[in-house]
C-alpha cells in the first residue's frame, strides 16, 4: 500500500490507495492515453498512434523513475520519457504523438483532479454514514437532560440529543462543502495559450471538452497559475476535519473519569497500566484537526507564489500538501464513523450530574421566571428538542433516506 507508515501517522490504511505513488502514476496514464485517443479522433493524429499504455510501468522502473523525477523536479515528465523510450521501436508512431501539445502540468494537475475527485466520492460515504449514526443518536437522546458547559463550566441544562444534533449539522455542512467542489481538467501547453494545439490544427475548446468528457471532469480554461480548484479543495477537507475534531473534543472531555457521561465504545489500552480504556479514536481524529488547517494554508501560501506561467516551486509545493491532507482526511472520516456507531451514552451519569448542579445550571432559570414575574418552570431547556428535530429533518433531505429509528 501507498501508505506514509502507520508508525507515524496510526491509520493511515484506512486511506486505502488514495493519493499513494501507484494511483498518481495510473492517473497520469489516464490522462496521456485520453489525450492520444482525442487527438486521434480529432483527426490530429494517425490511427496509429492510439496505444493502450497500462501496464507499461513495472516495479524495475520505480528506481529509475525516483532519479528522473528529482532530475525534472516534477513526475510527469519523467514516466512520459519512460513511455517514449518504451514506445519507440514496436509503436513510433504513438511514441512520436505520445504528450504532444500538452505540458507536464497538465497532466500533474489534471491527474491530481482525477484523485480528488476519487478522494471526495469516498469522503461523502463516510460523511453520510456518521450522518446516519448522529441521527439515530440525536433523535434516541432527544430529551436526555445534561449540563451544559461553557468556558468548561457548567452553565445551564441541554440535552445529549442536542449536542449529537450539533455534530451532526458540522458533517452536513461539511458534506455541502463538498457537494459543491468542482474538478476541472487542466490543459493549457507550454504557458496556458494552447500555442502547440493549434499548430497542430487542433481546436483547443473542443479538444478540451473531450478530454474532459473522457475523464468525467469538469472542462476549462487553463488554471495553471489560477489554483482555486486546489485551494477550494483544500478548504473543504479541512472543514471536514474541523467537523470531525468538534466530535474527538466533546468525546475526550465527557469521557474523562470525572465526568464519565460517554465513553468509547472500545478504546485502547496502556502498555504499562492495564486498568486503562484510552479514547484512542478521539486522540487520533484530534490529532488530525489540528495538523490539517495548517495545510490548507500551505495550499493558500502556494496558490499566492504562482509567478510567471509555471511557479518555481509554490506548484511543486502543492502536490505532497494536498496528499497528506487528502489521505489524514479519509482516516479521520473512517475513526470518526467508528467512533460515533459504538459511542456509549452513560443516561445516567448525565442525570446525577445535572441534579448535582441543579443549584447552579439553575440560576439563569431562576432570574428570568423573576424577571417575568412568574414561578420557574419544570424544565429549562427552550426549543432544544425543536432544533434536534430541525437538524434530523435537514438529514433527511440532504441524503433522503437516513434511518433514525435505532440507536445504540
Amino acid at each position: 500500500m501507498g501508505t506514509v507508515g502507520y508508525s507515524f501517522w496510526p491509520g493511515d490504511h484506512r486511506a486505502d490507495e488514495h493519493f499513494s505513488d501507484a494511483t498518481f502514476r495510473e492517473a497520469m496514464l489516464a490522462v496521456e492515453m485520453v489525450w492520444l485517443d482525442v487527438l486521434v479522433e480529432a483527426g490530429i493524429a494517425p490511427a496509429d498512434a492510439r496505444t493502450d499504455l497500462s501496464g507499461m510501468v513495472e516495479d524495475f522502473h520505480e528506481e529509475w523513475l525516483v532519479e528522473e523525477t528529482e532530475a525534472g523536479g516534477n513526475p510527469a515528465g519523467a514516466l512520459v520519457g519512460l513511455l517514449r523510450s518504451s514506445l519507440e521501436d514496436d509503436r513510433p508512431t504513438a511514441a512520436a504523438w505520445l504528450h504532444r501539445g500538452l505540458t507536464s502540468q497538465d497532466v500533474v494537475d489534471t491527474a491530481l483532479m482525477l484523485m480528488a475527485q476519487d478522494a471526495v466520492a469516498q469522503l461523502q460515504v463516510e460523511l453520510r454514514g456518521q450522518a446516519e449514526r448522529l441521527a439515530a443518536l440525536a433523535t434516541a437522546h432527544r430529551g436526555t437532560p445534561m449540563v451544559a458547559r461553557t468556558l468548561t463550566q457548567h452553565a445551564v441544562p441541554t440535552t445529549f440529543g442536542l449536542k449529537a444534533a450539533q455534530w451532526l449539522a458540522g458533517v452536513l455542512d461539511a458534506y455541502d462543502d463538498l457537494d459543491r467542489l468542482v474538478f476541472p481538467v487542466q490543459i493549457g501547453g507550454a504557458a496556458g495559450t494552447h500555442a502547440a494545439l493549434v499548430e497542430l490544427g487542433g481546436s483547443p475548446q473542443d479538444i478540451v471538452m473531450q478530454v474532459a468528457q473522457r475523464l468525467d471532469l469538469a472542462p476549462s480554461a487553463p488554471w495553471h497559475t489560477r489554483r482555486t480548484a486546489v485551494t477550494r479543495l483544500g478548504d473543504a477537507l479541512v472543514r471536514c476535519t474541523d467537523a470531525f475534531g468538534r466530535v474527538a473534543e466533546d468525546v475526550l472531555t465527557l469521557s474523562r473519569p470525572e465526568i464519565g457521561e460517554v465513553a468509547e465504545g472500545a478504546g485502547g489500552g496502556s502498555s504499562t497500566m492495564p486498568q486503562k480504556h484510552n479514547p484512542v479514536l478521539s486522540v487520533l481524529v484530534r490529532r488530525t484537526a489540528m495538523t490539517t488547517p495548517m495545510l490548507g494554508a500551505t495550499l493558500h501560501l502556494a496558490a499566492a507564489q504562482h509567478n510567471d506561467e509555471r511557479a518555481d516551486g509554490a506548484w511543486h509545493a502543492e502536490w505532497t500538501t494536498l496528499r497528506d491532507l487528502a489521505r489524514r482526511t479519509l482516516v479521520a472520516a473512517s475513526q470518526t464513523f467508528d467512533l460515533v456507531a459504538d459511542l456509549q451514552v452513560d443516561r445516567g451519569r448525565m442525570a446525577t450530574t445535572l441534579h448535582t448542579a441543579r443549584e447552579q445550571v439553575g440560576a439563569e432559570q431562576w432570574s428570568m421566571a423573576e424577571l417575568a414575574g412568574k414561578a420557574p418552570s419544570f424544565a429549562y431547556l427552550g426549543i432544544a428538542a425543536e432544533l434536534v428535530d430541525s437538524v434530523v429533518e435537514r438529514a433527511r433531505v440532504t441524503f433522503t433516506d437516513v434511518p433514525v429509528e435505532a440507536a445504540p
